[in-house]
């Protein structure tokens, strides 16, 4: 867990050419080799350092993120080149995505799109035109409708939890009220369980003030933990709701544009 004070804020990222920055000609040679699941499952294991996947949720997850990345690359036909190139995309905005627990959804699109027109359009040397119009939209509609409808479960599956520190003062209460408590409880606790009638009666006045006190104390931690509750349930509804309209948006743009791109081909 982490406090507040340690959280990363989400930032903007700017986009590069990356083929071959995670997988070379010689990987992606041993990759085009490997025909059956549990080879190509073994191999990219063998390749990021997720041998121990079997009993790690986290590196069977990751695994499972490459190798569903290999696969969409073999169903569309892609080159090495292709394939090095948006299996580096993918991963680039998986770790853009864990590395801050803080919401980040519209920063990670973003760089998405910025890294996916980097490698669709020929200026030297700072983009290239590694995928045409149609596969820049079968690219598109997979990373939506695969890792961004999932994206805060890959948070909260990468991303370490938050652990909020609440502390409380009561305006008008003295300092010392705390001491005073405190030595009160230390005085009750050194009574004998033998006490006879006698004492329980004249120790019962000084217990008041202190039951009272805590009484006190536990109605105001009571009153501020329940609007604490509701402003946190509303901040994570709203947050909810606009990681929803925000995929609803970029489905329907995903869509439009796969339309433009037939009647093109047309």
């Amino acid at each position: 867990m982490m406090g507040p004070e340690s959280l990363q804020k989400p930032r903007e990222h700017k986009a590069k050419i990356c083929m071959w920055k995670y997988l070379d000609v010689h990987s992606m040679d041993l990759i085009n080799k490997a025909q059956t699941t549990d080879d190509l499952k073994s191999l990219l294991a063998s390749l990021f350092q997720l041998q121990h996947f079997e009993s790690n949720p986290r590196a069977a997850v990751l695994l499972d993120l490459y190798f569903y990345t290999i696969q969409f690359s073999r169903e569309q036909g892609f080159n090495r080149e292709q394939t090095s190139a948006f299996f580096s995309i993918v991963k680039d905005v998986h770790e853009a995505c864990i590395e801050t627990p803080l919401p980040n959804v519209e920063e990670c699109y973003s760089y998405f799109t910025e890294l996916v027109f980097c490698h669709s359009i020929r200026r030297p040397p700072f983009s290239i035109d590694l995928f045409n119009q149609d596969q820049l939209v079968h690219i598109t509609d997979y990373m939506i409708n695969t890792y961004f409808r999932h994206f805060k479960l890959y948070k909260y599956v990468f991303t370490p939890q938050v652990c909020l520190d609440i502390s409380l003062s009561y305006i008008g209460m003295p300092e010392e009220t705390k001491e005073e408590e405190v030595a009160a409880e230390s005085t009750e606790a050194s009574f004998s369980p033998l006490m006879e009638e006698g004492d329980e009666a004249a120790a019962a006045p000084d217990e008041r003030p202190t039951d009272a006190l805590r009484e006190y104390i536990m109605s105001q931690l009571n009153q501020e933990l329940a609007q604490l509750r509701v402003s946190v349930e509303q901040r994570l509804t709203a947050t909810e709701e606009q990681f929803n309209t925000k995929l609803a948006q970029l489905e329907k743009g995903s869509g439009s544009g796969k339309g433009t791109g037939k009647s093109k081909k047309k």
